[in-house]
């Protein structure tokens, strides 16, 4: 394509000797704290990879300000946590582990501020960061590896593209500030994985869990030095799981694994690193589920559907076709797709890196990163279609009534296994929906910095990136099934006694008798962004001061293929497909090419070695993504403005990281396709708001940790008025202005106390995490309570000897509903007759682990 051979020529240079070493060292161990050292050591660039991996296992303590982090800065070998001025929060393996995430979405919740919605299964979650609205996927996160971004368009579920193993060697996760400098230029938040490496001492793990939801998986990790005394150092790990799942559809609900690789070397003046990943795992994902709902925020199991275990997967839907293309002749046969529910939402990716870091004694120093991805973000799942479950006699009048049919006809109701189906049962329908996603990128990452004078360094980078997707979805067919766990589809015939109708095929799908614009969907795209920045620092005394400017630019074009409806096969009586949507044979090619800038300002004290506070303002861009080109032609500019203040401070009996913040949006735009017709919304935002993170230790080998937020946001600058169904059923119109921002709690926090008991032959630690979720919306309008809820996880570890550690480790143990997600497909009020479509947070997990370290 023409944009690959643009990348060939730009970054053929920096591609040769692309490479930066990982150069941050670890700190955090959740039990051990000691206070910083009085003269901490100067993170240098040059550092040998020997050397950063004896200072990353030297040091581990709770939390520590003199951990040296390199996500948000460009100071060659990172920046002192207690230097930085701005918020970044960091978990290492150890740390990861303890935590026990359900996914890699729930493990950013460590960062104060972040809401994950990790209710939905291993990937594709919804995430937001507090005073960034987002109202649904993950916008304002960017996944990193080893500094580089999965994929440069903020709007992809990257989380997808990441799982959690023993090749992670720690997470650092920054929130605004200077990030809207570097990569991709995210202002948000930037979660960022850096890789373990071998070393000259061979060291490894291999673990097996097993777990409640019938759960085997295996972990390694293999660091080692490629040979004697070479300075190259090689490692390799990853892992494979199969399991039923919390909520179990019948067959493996998620099944795969991923293998990584690194390779490092030692440079006079710094280090090179390469590594690659490989990513095949299929997981299962679920959306919005029946829930009873008897009052505003109150939620209870619905018959036959427990909300935390329940999924309309089962083997009797497992597998089916799709009609998606017409044929001329009556009686014919439309072609399609066939599709397997256990193939989920996972992905097939092959990821590869190369990092340089050069630091010389003269005051200059280099970075380059290059990353690779291409591969497919498949999804294969159920999508609710908004409307409340109803009884199997109702449902078949409103669809005999909604496809214009004599109001004489008999009907013939069967499961798919051809028993008769109850008239009196409840039903739902259910959205199959197979999205492919074929994906392709390539970025470099290149900075320069020269010591000025004394304490003061300028740093000059180009980010570019060249990437591409093609995007279909076959998502237009309806399937009528039973309202409960694990049900059977059920086919409807109608008769007039001469003529026979079917409302549904043999498998109990459908179109809807008024086609929507996502039932038939082909897009490819390609884009290019290109940003140049420059950024400086200037140490005085005590203070810290450092500024950039960025520069972004954006390139997206491509097409969108348009649609038709009609009858699939020329057969009036075949019901099911008389108004299906279809793609055809013309397009529309949407171009978008936009520029805006990002800048920063920031100041750091540091009153001693165990205490600092910081100020920063920083004006960030969000520009439009395909979709949004081709939903809202010339989309605005999203501009956000934030300003923060942070106290950091520790001793040893306390750690303390404290920030507040105001954040401002103009020009957000929103799109969503409803029944009376597509929704168009341009709006603002105005949130405060208060993060924190502390661990106190009273006395030794306990300690007690709590890490949250309280955020006040609503939206603003919207004058008109938006048209929703009410809950009496009356068609109204209200402002947003003023409404609190949806999905968001105001309050959440998480409380957990571990103690540490030493014996004889190693030792052992428990833990209890208390996690509480304040009030919120699932929509602008303020119309669909979320409630509030809590849960409790726990873990217990023993560390056998010098080689053996087993661990036991439990979420959501008392099985408490939690509601995530509201009705997606409604905007308003979504009730009726006290029941609610909605995500409730899984049930009960446990499992247990044994490792053996080497």
């Amino acid at each position: 394509m023409k944009g690959w051979k643009k990348i060939d020529k730009r970054t053929l240079a920096a591609a040769i000797s692309a490479v930066l070493v990982t150069g941050a060292l670890h700190a955090q161990d959740a039990q051990t704290q000691t206070p910083p050292p009085a003269t901490a050591p100067k993170a240098q660039n040059n550092a040998s990879v020997e050397q950063r991996q004896q200072a990353a296992s030297a040091n581990k303590t709770v939390q520590s300000l003199d951990q040296v982090v390199v996500t948000g800065n460009s100071a060659a070998g990172g920046i002192r946590k207690i230097d930085a001025s701005y918020s970044i929060t960091t978990a290492t393996l150890q740390q990861i582990k303890e935590l026990n995430p359900v996914s890699v979405a729930d493990l950013l919740k460590i960062s104060p501020g972040v809401y994950p919605e990790s209710s939905g299964g291993q990937t594709g979650a919804n995430i937001e960061v507090a005073g960034f609205p987002s109202d649904s996927g993950a916008p304002f996160v960017t996944m990193q590896m080893n500094g580089s971004p999965l994929f440069p368009k903020w709007d992809y579920f990257t989380d997808a593209m990441v799982r959690l193993d023993d090749t992670v060697d720690r997470l650092e996760a920054v929130q605004g500030g200077t990030s809207v400098l570097y990569g991709n230029g995210q202002p948000g938040m930037i979660a960022n994985f850096i890789l373990r490496e071998g070393s000259s001492k061979p060291t490894g793990d291999i673990g097996l869990t097993v777990g409640s939801e019938g759960m085997y998986r295996i972990d390694g990790f293999y660091g080692f030095p490629i040979s004697k005394n070479s300075g190259w150092y090689g490692s390799i790990g990853g892992f494979w799981r199969k399991s039923d799942g919390v909520r179990d559809p019948q067959f493996a609900a998620d099944k795969g694994g991923q293998l990584t690789a690194t390779l490092s070397h030692d440079l006079d003046h710094g280090s090179i690193m390469f590594f690659a990943r490989v990513l095949k795992d299929k997981n299962q994902w679920v959306t919005d589920t029946p829930i009873l709902n008897p009052s505003a925020g109150q939620f209870s199991a619905y018959p036959n559907f427990s909300p935390l275990t329940g999924t309309f997967g089962s083997n009797a839907d497992r597998r089916m076709f799709l009609q998606l293309d017409p044929c001329n002749t009556a009686g014919c046969s439309p072609t399609g797709q066939n599709i397997d529910m256990a193939n989920g939402q996972g992905g097939n990716v092959r990821m590869f890196g190369a990092n340089l870091d050069l630091d010389w004694d003269n005051g200059w120093s280099l970075s380059d990163k290059l990353f690779f991805t291409a591969g497919s973000m498949d999804t294969t799942a159920f999508y609710s279609t908004g409307a409340n479950p109803d009884t199997l006699a109702n449902t078949i009048a409103g669809m005999v009534s909604s496809f214009g049919l004599p109001s004489n006809l008999t009907a013939t109701a069967t499961y798919t296994n051809g028993k008769p189906a109850n008239m009196n049962e409840n039903v739902t329908i259910q959205n199959p929906e197979y999205i492919h996603k074929q994906i392709n990128s390539v970025s470099n990452e290149f900075r320069v910095s020269k010591e000025l004078f004394e304490g003061n360094t300028l740093t000059f980078g180009n980010y570019l990136a060249v990437y591409s997707e093609h995007h279909v979805e076959e998502d237009g067919l309806n399937m009528l099934m039973q309202a409960q766990s694990n049900p059977n589809p059920i086919v409807v015939n109608m008769t007039d006694g001469v003529n026979n109708y079917a409302l549904t095929d043999n498998q109990g799908l459908f179109w809807n008798s008024q086609p929507q614009s996502w039932m038939a969907f082909n897009e490819r795209w390609h884009a290019t962004t290109w940003a140049f920045y420059l950024a400086d620092v200037w140490n005085v005394g005590k203070w810290r001061f450092d500024g950039g400017i960025r520069i972004h630019h954006d390139d997206v074009s491509g097409w969108f293929q348009n649609t038709a409806s009609g009858d699939l096969d020329n057969n009036p009586y075949t019901v099911y497909n008389n108004n299906a949507e279809y793609l055809v044979n013309s397009k529309i090619n949407p171009t978008s090419s936009r520029s805006a800038p990002s800048w920063t300002l920031g100041a750091n004290y540091t009153f001693n070695d165990n205490m600092s506070a910081y100020a920063r303002v920083n004006d960030g861009v969000f520009l439009p993504g395909f979709d949004d080109v081709v939903n809202l032609g010339h989309p605005p500019i999203e501009k956000i403005h934030n300003m923060e203040v942070g106290f950091k401070y520790q001793a040893p009996w306390i750690f303390a990281d404290v920030s507040a913040y105001r954040r401002l949006f103009h020009g957000i735009p929103y799109s969503i396709n409803l029944p009376t017709g597509q929704v168009n919304l341009v709006y603002g935002s105005v949130t405060k708001g208060l993060n924190a993170a502390v661990t106190v230790k009273p006395f030794q080998n306990f300690s007690v940790a709590l890490s949250g937020n309280y955020m006040d946001g609503h939206y603003s600058d919207y004058a008109g008025c938006v048209p929703y169904v009410a809950q009496d059923g009356s068609q109204r119109c209200d402002s947003i202005s003023g409404k609190q921002l949806d999905r968001q709690p105001k309050v959440q926090y998480r409380l957990t106390p571990g103690y540490l008991i030493p014996t004889s032959w190693g030792s052992l630690k428990f833990w209890l995490t208390y996690e509480y979720v304040g009030t919120r919306y699932g929509d602008q309008l303020n119309q669909q309570p979320l409630g509030h809820y809590y849960d409790f996880s726990a873990g217990a570890m023993a560390n056998i000897g010098q080689n053996w550690v087993v661990t036991l480790r439990g979420t959501n143990l008392t099985n408490e509903i939690g509601i995530t997600e509201g009705n997606a497909r409604l905007f308003g009020f979504a009730s009726g007759g006290g029941v609610i479509l909605a995500r409730s947070i899984e049930g009960r997990e446990v499992n247990l682990q044994v490792k053996y370290q080497f």
